[in-house]
Parts: C-alpha cells; structure tokens; sequence
C-alpha cells in the first residue's frame, strides 16, 4: 500500500565497517537502493523513519519515497538487519518499485469472531497460518485481509482459497494451505500424549539385560556344583 511519506537519504561515497560505524556514530544506519533498471544506490537513512514505517499497519509491504542525490524512488523496504542484542538497524535494503509491475507480496489474515464450534460445541480454535503470499500491483497491496470466523463448526477448516479476494489480486500460496481451524479438545490432548509417550525413552531394555546377566551367572553357578564333577574329583 502506497503511503505519502518521504525519506531524505544521504549519499554514501565509502562502503566497509569502519564507515558504517561512523554513521551509526552520527545517528544513521547504512542502507541501499536498487532495482527497477536503475544502479544501485548506497545511502545513509535515519532508523527512526524506517523503524516507524516497520512498526506502521502496512509494515514492511509499505511503498514510500526516498529522496537522494536529487532523485526520488519509490521503494519497498526488501530487507533489514538489527544488532541481536540491541535492537537497533545496522543495515536496511530499499527495493526500487515499478507501479505498472506487479509484485509479490506477504499480507497478514486477521480473524474475527468467536467461531460457533467453540460456543456451541465445545471445540478450540486454532490460528495456524499467519500470512499468504500474493501477487498484485503495487497499489493494490492490501494492508491485511480480515475474515470473520463466527460460523466455523467443529471440524471445520478455514484454508487460503476461502479469503476473500479482489479481481486484482492473485493468490500464490497453495490454495489448500490451512490458516485456521476448530478441532477438539480431547483429540489435541490425545495427539499431545501420543507425542509424549513416542518420544519417551524406552525403559525396558536395561532390566532385561539385567535379568538375562543374573540368570547366566546362576547357570555358571550350578555348573561349578554338577554332582558329575564331584564325583570325578573324589576318583
């Protein structure tokens, strides 16, 4: 979804670790631009404008302007690294984008509703699939597709190919891919003690070992008080 924000960029003229400290030292992060028949472009950005954009409903889907050099490229951010422990952006790739191409794209599914399988019979709900992956033009990226589940019954499933979608929108996941569900209870908790008990460790192996030692030291035993032997050893 195109918004109508704009970033100011700083052209890089350096690249390597020593100039990317110099810039987060100054309050930047080191970024690049690229794509769309054009050179790639390495530009200084503020981590707070691309951390809002991020954080914004659209997130990372967001289509906004970056200004540098005396150029303005519409852009997607493609991807981004932050420190492990810090949090903060240490580098940002900005996708140039083409409004006439159409693009992919991973939109989130919100659900709504409490489903009728849970009031009525008991069953739990379950989100499995977060996203589905899409193709469409630019502008016509949705910031997130909502379905109400309010009429989903025990053992009924929600797959990708029932979201509704527009005419200018094609879906790219498997039209099969479950995103949500109602399953009962006890049936989880059978497959949760199914699970338990196949990945226990077997604990019937060292006692046989341990009967089959005692009984190979009680036959060594009786050989040694064979009456025959005792009997050879008087001749």
């Amino acid at each position: 979804m195109r918004n109508d924000i704009t970033v100011v960029a700083e052209p890089r003229e350096t690249r390597g670790k020593n100039e990317a400290r110099r810039l987060r030292a100054r309050g930047f992060a080191p970024a690049i631009i690229y794509g769309a028949g054009g050179d790639p472009m390495p530009v200084a950005i503020s981590p707070k404008d691309i951390n809002k954009i991020l954080r914004s409903a659209t997130g990372q889907n967001t289509l906004f302007n970056v200004q540098a050099n005396g150029e303005t490229s519409l852009v997607m951010i493609a991807e981004w690294q932050r420190h492990p422990l810090r949090e903060n952006l240490l580098h940002v790739d900005m996708k140039r984008i083409d409004p006439t191409k159409p693009l992919l794209a991973k939109i989130y599914v919100q659900v709504s509703g409490e489903p009728r399988g849970v009031k009525e019979q008991g069953g739990l709900f379950e989100l499995v699939t977060r996203q589905i992956e899409i193709e469409c033009l630019p502008d016509d990226i949705p910031d997130m597709f909502r379905v109400d589940v309010s009429e989903m019954m025990l053992g009924e499933n929600l797959r990708a190919s029932q979201i509704p979608l527009p005419d200018s929108i094609k879906l790219v996941t498997s039209a099969e891919t479950v995103i949500a569900h109602v399953v009962a209870i006890r049936v989880v908790a059978e497959a949760t003690e199914t699970a338990a008990v196949e990945g226990a460790a077997p604990t019937t192996a060292e006692p046989e070992v341990i009967k089959k030692g005692k009984k190979d030291e009680e036959g060594a035993a009786g050989a040694e008080k064979d009456p025959k032997d005792k009997k050879e050893k008087k001749k």
